[in-house]
């Protein structure tokens, strides 16, 4: 029973790990691949607020010293052959500034402080532009390219892009994802034009991707730290309730062995006390209070040992059908004096291994509560069918009063009783059932009580 109770400990401690961890790993993985969508989503807006350029990014693309080694163009030439007149000294540079600015420092100072507080008012750095990947491809209302820009890519060509950008035409959405490609849609109304800005994630993703499973290894190195030592600290968790339940059984079996001596001696002594004074109504009464006693005693030693984890069982193969149906005939003839009615439905030549005595007083536990609790014209049936996991032992029968259905849980729990009054007419103590249960686990079976409508119990063993 321990060693039940400390893997179920096991068991539901890591399960409740497993969840925390899920829910952690899940938490920051969706936090992260959050930052990265609004992180793409800020720079595609900025791009498409100045039509797929970062601000200064095209002036300097264009009109840089090396803008016509950047177009593959080669300076022209004039008529007679001779090199071009040198350019002007006043080029613009990225910020858009001229050469002429850089003579100013003040202005300069100026039109620095202008493009950091650009940036840092979209929440971007300075060096954004120059780390960024993007391209855009513009489309009519027909959904025909007119322009393609892939300068600021090199993964992608003019014919790529301009297939992404025939695929995400043909969406209703404005954003989204083609492969690792964010993309930002942009209609200008005044030309009936579309803009598909694209900007390249791969980094982030793949950070995403490795911090997934950076999160993945370490929880599972965690859990598996967890596990190791709940493993190694549950049998200390346990063992304070494992002593406790022993001392328990213990007392429980010494206090009865101790009375059976002292109940002895009262029932020899009022046999004699009858044999002196005569028959009286005192006598008779503690008789019977004394053999319920006994009784009671006897039950509580026997599920003291049926709970002993070493307790040898004689385990043999006994003719189950032919037990029940010799047990059930008692109970037959007392169903008929009760004016009950009694049914039986014993498939022959079943056989069980196991200890035939345990099971003749399962199958006389089950039929004599069920004929204790059953109202008089009530009904009481009993059934024994092979199933695909064993053999089911069920009894049925009526009640008297209605069953709460929360009580049927606790059936089996030792001096239960549905009558919380405890009214002892019916002769009982809560420990049949409980019995009944220690028997069906020791042959390692299973059995539950159900009440479908409320005015009917069914028990049922799985042996």
């Amino acid at each position: 029973m321990f060693k039940q109770l400390r893997t179920r400990f096991i068991i539901l401690t890591m399960a409740s790990v497993l969840a925390v961890l899920l829910i952690i790993m899940t938490a920051i993985n969706l936090l992260n691949y959050r930052n990265v969508l609004i992180d793409s989503d800020r720079i595609l807006s900025i791009l498409a607020e100045n039509q797929g350029e970062f601000p200064g990014m095209n002036d300097s693309m264009n009109n840089g010293p090396d803008s016509s080694a950047d177009n593959g163009q080669q300076p022209p030439e004039t008529a007679d052959g001779q090199e071009p007149p040198a350019m002007p000294d006043d080029r613009t540079s990225f910020d858009g500034s001229s050469d002429s600015d850089a003579e100013n420092p003040e202005r300069q100072q100026r039109q620095f402080r202008k493009n950091n507080n650009f940036y840092h008012m979209h929440g971007i750095s300075e060096e954004t532009p120059f780390e960024s990947r993007y391209f855009s491809v513009t489309l009519d209302a027909d959904g025909n390219v007119t322009d393609s820009d892939t300068r600021n890519i090199a993964a992608v060509d003019g014919d790529t892009a301009e297939s992404y950008a025939a695929e995400i035409f043909e969406k209703t959405r404005t954003k989204g994802f083609t492969g690792s490609y964010r993309w930002l849609r942009q209609y200008d109304a005044d030309t009936e034009t579309t803009k598909i800005i694209f900007l390249d994630c791969t980094r982030s993703l793949s950070n995403v991707h490795s911090f997934l499973i950076t999160t993945v290894l370490v929880s599972l190195v965690g859990f598996a730290a967890v596990m190791l030592l709940v493993i190694l600290f549950s049998r200390r968790i346990v063992r304070p309730i494992q002593e406790s339940y022993d001392k328990q059984k213990q007392f429980i079996t010494d206090a009865g062995h101790e009375l059976k001596t002292p109940l002895t001696v009262i029932n020899a002594d009022l046999s004699v006390l009858e044999m002196d004074v005569g028959e009286s109504e005192w006598i008779d009464d503690a008789r019977l209070q004394t053999e319920r006693l006994t009784k009671l005693t006897n039950d509580l030693v026997y599920l003291s040992r049926m709970d002993e984890a070493q307790r040898q069982v004689e385990m043999i193969d006994f003719p189950l059908s032919d037990v029940v149906t010799e047990v059930s005939q008692s109970f037959r003839s007392r169903a008929i004096v009760e004016e009950k009615e009694f049914t039986g439905r014993i498939t022959p030549m079943l056989t069980c291994h196991g200890d035939e005595k345990a099971i003749r007083q399962l199958v006389s536990i089950l039929l004599d509560n069920a004929l204790k609790y059953s109202p008089a014209g009530g009904t009481i049936s009993l059934t024994l069918a092979p199933q695909a996991k064993g053999i089911l032992l069920e009894v049925r029968n009526t009640t008297s009063e209605i069953i709460d259905p929360e009580s049927v849980s606790h059936l089996f729990d030792r001096f239960y009783r549905t009558d919380q009054s405890r009214n002892s007419e019916t002769g009982g103590f809560g420990l049949g059932l409980a019995i009944a249960k220690a028997v069906v686990t020791a042959h390692r079976g299973k059995i539950t009580a159900a009440s479908d409508d409320g005015r009917s119990l069914t028990i049922s063993a799985l042996l």
